[in-house]
């Protein structure tokens, strides 16, 4: 499919066949989300599939004009959470290493109000610099100061209808998070869930959740408060690779990490998983989402006519099945925005034909990605080594260390690592996210261009390059998760009600259900967890999506892996901490679903923590639960409603 197709694309598991219309047609042991999905988009009238050849016409209307639209003179005037113009070259984020095993820093989150009356978030060195890497070795230490320098918001200024948008409440939760006031100098146990309240979440490490870990319910730490220390190692077995760091705030995630508060933390040695990537140079790019600076523009001219625009239920521009039209939100590449409606590129300068590994995060709120590299319209072959910070390869065998696709789906809060070959001189280059097929429901996220990438012999290597010398991983301690018969099976549903059922515009609250169990929002404060498991067990959890839009499923201190997408075998051979699950189009006979392996028997899982849709939007809507891990040496956890326990441990 080429990027200008008419056909929305969702995300499906990698190497998963499909036909025309999205029926499900077999599985292979292989890398990447293919392209269609289960059922035909429910609008798609204003761009009937006949007019292919012609939008992909007018695409290349629109990716010249990407190249062509002149960035903005005046950069923004300096302030804590200054931002680079459109058009700017991509800066790469301030790398921080670990030292004798040990990496310390302070950091400070503020935010500033700007004049159309939306906040934006940042995580600030002393020096002034923003959102820094942190790079850390297994088995070293990490201690970070984090100083809550938040402020109320300014009222004479009024919201912009574009800024009330972002990290809005949903029915019923303004009430939960107000209802637990700070505690009074003691973060660990306050649970405050407030506008200025901060805490962090290191997702994606199998760290405990606990006080000065990764604990998210309870810790929250306040304007005024001392600076509060995280303080915890990293495993010694945490896969090599890509993670993060953002806030973890219910009811207010949203709002702050869609306004800037995330940046990237790096597990070294990948180079020691794969040594094709010894001595490449490496870029790390962080993706984020941000109201749109210019909400009230019309389309670009270059684009193709499309439905009048639609909002969803969170306020957004709804999904329209064309692939085109205003997108829900801007996105920018580490801060520069690339906004609506002409998307002018971010700039990206590589040597001619060099190699990197771009370690790319969507630290979106709830925009999907749907990344291609493009050199004169053709997309070129990008190098798969790692998914969400574990290397492809992570199970051994035969699997590949590298797997060649042309585009990678990564939905809000994935990362992926890849292999790049820059562009010969004078080829003109892009790196674009193509639409993705939300649901009806689902928010619009069409093609667009984010960077053009530039040969010049001058380029400036990238400030950091991976070891040329490494020795191999060693051999894991834990049999591979998927040669392990599960101890049980659970089932649980994303799903959605509507404040007026006859509105289908109006406010929404959102549910993650075990099957069996009544559906409720999360409810802050509660000590009673969904589920409870012992350490040392392998589950399986199928996840159904009974709503018309994709729910992206994470869970906190672990991975899992992908056993089947909709019934269809697929047993992926590399590991995830967040999932796509397909939208229910309204004409299927059974709800979309997917079916992961979870992983209890690291001891560091064992404490209680929370499994959400990382659609943050939907997270701070009520889409959460908790599950408690309790130790190996306690009694079984006895079976829940939506569980079924496995006679002799062999797997449905």
């Amino acid at each position: 499919m080429s990027l200008g197709s008419n056909e929305a694309e969702i995300f499906w598991p990698l190497g998963l066949a499909v036909d025309k219309d999205g029926k499900a047609q077999g599985s292979e042991r292989s890398m990447l989300n293919k392209q269609a999905g289960p059922g035909r988009p429910l609008r798609r009238a204003a761009l009937p599939r006949a007019a292919g050849a012609a939008a992909a016409a007018v695409l290349l209307l629109f990716v010249w004009a990407a190249w062509n639209v002149p960035a903005k003179a005046r950069e923004t005037s300096p302030t804590w959470c200054s931002r680079p113009a459109p058009g700017s070259a991509v800066p790469e984020p301030k790398d921080l290493r670990s030292r004798d095993g040990v990496l310390k820093l302070d950091l400070s989150i503020r935010n500033e109000q700007q004049p159309d009356g939306s906040m934006r978030y940042c995580y600030v060195l002393p020096d002034g610099s923003q959102a820094p890497t942190l790079r850390l070795h297994p088995g070293d230490l990490l201690e970070l100061h984090l100083k809550n320098d938040l402020t109320e918001p300014k009222p004479a200024l009024s919201l912009a209808p574009n800024a009330q948008a972002i990290g809005k409440q949903t029915p019923g939760s303004a009430a939960l998070c107000r209802a637990r006031p700070p505690v009074a100098g003691d973060p660990c146990n306050s649970g405050a869930m407030t506008a200025l309240s901060t805490n962090l979440h290191f997702h994606g490490l199998t760290v405990p959740a606990v006080c000065h870990q990764d604990d998210v319910l309870k810790t929250s730490i306040q304007p005024g408060d001392a600076p509060f220390e995280y303080r915890f190692k990293i495993p010694q077995d945490e896969p090599p690779g890509l993670y993060w760091y953002h806030p973890h705030i219910h009811g207010f995630s949203a709002a702050e990490v869609s306004g800037g508060a995330s940046g990237a933390l790096i597990v070294e040695g990948i180079e020691r998983a794969n040594p094709d990537l010894a001595g490449l140079p490496e870029r790390v790019l962080v993706i984020r989402d941000q109201g749109l600076l210019n909400p009230d523009a019309p389309p670009s001219p270059s684009e193709p006519v499309v439905p009048k625009m639609l909002i969803d239920r969170d306020g957004d521009a709804a999904n329209n099945g064309t692939g085109f039209g205003k997108p829900a939100r801007d996105l920018s590449l580490n801060f520069v925005p690339v906004p609506y409606p002409d998307y002018p590129t971010a700039h990206i300068a590589m040597k001619p034909g060099e190699r990197q590994l771009w370690r790319v995060l969507n630290a979106s709120s709830v925009t999907y990605l749907n990344l291609a590299l493009l050199f004169r319209q053709t997309p070129q072959q990008l190098g798969v080594v790692a998914i969400d910070g574990v290397p492809i390869n992570i199970s051994g065998g035969e699997t590949p260390s590298v797997s060649w696709v042309n585009h990678i789906g990564v939905p809000p809060g994935g990362r992926v690592e890849f292999i790049v070959t820059g562009p010969p001189p004078g080829v003109p280059a892009l790196l674009v996210t193509r639409t993705v097929d939300t649901g009806q429901g689902g928010e619009n996220d069409p093609n667009r261009a984010l960077a053009s990438i530039a040969a010049a012999e001058d380029a400036a290597e990238p400030q950091s390059i991976l070891p040329a010398a490494h020795q191999p991983l060693p051999a894991p301690d834990r049999p591979w998760v998927g040669s392990v018969a599960p101890s049980r099976v659970r089932r649980l549903y994303f799903s959605e009600k509507l404040e007026d059922p006859n509105n289908p515009n109006s406010a929404t609250t959102f549910y993650l259900t075990v099957d069996g169990q009544t559906p409720q929002p999360f409810v802050p404060g509660s000590d009673a967890p969904n589920i409870v498991v012992k350490q040392g067990e392998v589950e399986d959890w199928i996840i159904e999506n009974r709503s018309t839009e994709l729910h992206a499923f994470h869970i906190h201190q672990l991975h899992f892996e992908l056993r089947d997408w909709s019934g269809v075998p697929v047993n992926e051979p590399f590991l995830r901490d967040t999932v796509n699950v397909p939208y229910y189009n309204g004409r299927m006979l059974q709800y979309p679903s997917v079916r992961l392996r979870m992983d209890f028997r690291d001891p560091d899982t064992v404490g209680t923590f929370v499994y959400h849709c990382h659609l943050l939007e939907h997270e701070d809507g009520g889409m959460m639960g908790t599950v408690r891990v309790e130790p190996a040496d306690m009694a079984p956890a006895a079976a829940a409603p939506g569980t079924s326990p496995i006679a002799g441990g062999t797997s449905q």
